[in-house]
């Protein structure tokens, strides 16, 4: 086929006047980047046609489409991309804590976190926003590991109260709040409890508290108890005392007591004062006034009633043999008689000629009948009754009973407490 000559000077020029021009596709703009462009031509032709680029972005921004492109005949560039910002994903939030950023969540911003008063924090103390779109470190996080602080009331003495060696005492709960949450879980207690009886001395409280971490912290304080004491009482000469509480405590009593035989001349009991001491004074023990002028027998014991027992000795003749040996064996025991308060009287004889004695004392013949007749003891033989000292009539005999008989069944029978004691205190007296 021929080829006009005119058709193909118009082409040739067309082609001419293509690469005269140098541009040819739009000038490459990359927002948050650059394009790095090549040309066929040189330097100053950076949209001409066989122009090619390389794309790139800044940092924080990564390229989204073909890196690198060529200009092409139809006058467009082969392909399209664009920088995209990168951002790293919010971080959560921090139980009693919080963090705070420098430039929110994009490339290189660093967020630094702290805790709430009281918490600990374990972990990053910093993170930073990477080119990759994810955070350095790992989320730490905020602990409780601070004991609670708390607070025990102050430290007291209490004097004991009347009559007592103990004090009743009262205290406030300590004061505790945890240096986290202020919430206090759990709170236990050693040592007595506010409002008890404290006896005499010193006495340490201990409070521990726990926070809903089972952090703990714990605080003492203590409870002097004192007791106020007066000088301590001697017992009279021949007597003993029974005294309560201690002995000589405020408030204690303390009553006097005459051992038998002997009477109480004085106040029957003196009491500790708050002052420290002894209200009145000390009363002695006399020995026994026996009074035998009186007008019935009934008058006569009870001289004796919770004092002195008796032993009645009964014979018809001051030469009755059974009189003599009697007579013979108390005379050798007469330290065993006192000691377990034995009063000896005697009825010998038949009326008019009747004598009744008590040691060197007389009885009427109105008493000695009287005694006949109510302790029911007979003229006609020989013949004893023990009574003991609340009046009773404990044992009769009809022949002479030994010292030791008669000892026996006091000391086993008839002792009362504080009589056994002094028995013991006394055993080897009359040996």
């Amino acid at each position: 086929m021929k080829v006009r000559p005119s058709l193909v000077l118009w082409e040739l020029s067309t082609s001419a006047l293509l690469l005269l021009v140098p541009q040819w596709c739009y000038v490459l703009k990359v927002y948050h980047g650059e394009a790095t462009c090549y040309s066929p031509r040189g330097g100053n032709y950076r949209s001409s046609m066989g122009t090619r680029c390389e794309l790139s972005c800044d940092r924080g921004y990564r390229l989204i489409g073909q890196r690198s492109v060529q200009c092409l005949l139809n006058r467009h560039w082969s392909g399209a991309a664009y920088c995209r910002q990168i951002r790293c994903h919010t971080l959560p939030a921090i139980h009693h804590g919080s963090y705070q950023c420098s430039d929110g969540v994009k490339v290189d911003s660093h967020c630094d976190y702290t805790c709430q008063p009281g918490y600990h924090l374990e972990g990053d103390r910093s993170r930073m926003c990477m080119d990759d779109g994810r955070w350095s470190g790992g989320d730490p996080i905020c602990v409780d590991i601070e004991p609670p602080k708390i607070r025990c009331p102050d430290s007291r003495e209490r004097m004991a109260e009347p009559g007592k060696l103990t004090a009743t005492v009262y205290w406030d709960p300590p004061r505790a709040k945890d240096s986290a949450d202020g919430s206090i879980k759990h709170i236990t207690l050693r040592g007595p409890e506010p409002g008890s009886e404290l006896p005499e001395g010193e006495h340490i409280i201990r409070y521990t508290v726990y926070d809903q971490a089972f952090n703990r912290a714990s605080c003492k304080f203590s409870v002097r108890v004192q007791v106020s004491r007066c000088p301590v009482l001697k017992a009279p000469e021949h007597g003993y005392l029974r005294c309560s509480s201690a002995g000589n405590n405020y408030g204690a009593t303390c009553e006097y007591h005459c051992d038998g035989g002997y009477e109480r001349q004085g106040a029957p009991l003196r009491v500790c004062q708050s002052s420290r001491q002894w209200s009145g004074s000390q009363p002695t023990c006399a020995p026994m006034q026996i009074n035998v002028d009186v007008n019935s027998a009934a008058g006569l014991l009870d001289q004796f009633y919770e004092k002195r027992r008796l032993l009645i000795i009964s014979a018809p003749d001051p030469s009755d043999r059974y009189y003599k040996m009697q007579n013979a064996m108390l005379q050798q025991a007469t330290c065993g008689l006192d000691l377990r308060h034995i009063t000896v009287v005697e009825l010998v004889g038949l009326p008019p000629h009747e004598v009744g004695r008590i040691r060197e004392l007389q009885l009427s013949a109105n008493i000695i009948e009287q005694l006949r007749l109510f302790l029911h003891i007979t003229r006609s033989r020989f013949n004893i009754v023990f009574v003991d000292k609340d009046g009773t009539d404990r044992e009769r005999y009809i022949q002479p009973v030994t010292p030791e008989e008669l000892f026996s069944l006091v000391d086993n029978y008839l002792l009362s407490s504080h009589e056994a004691l002094q028995r013991e205190q006394h055993r080897d007296v009359c040996e």
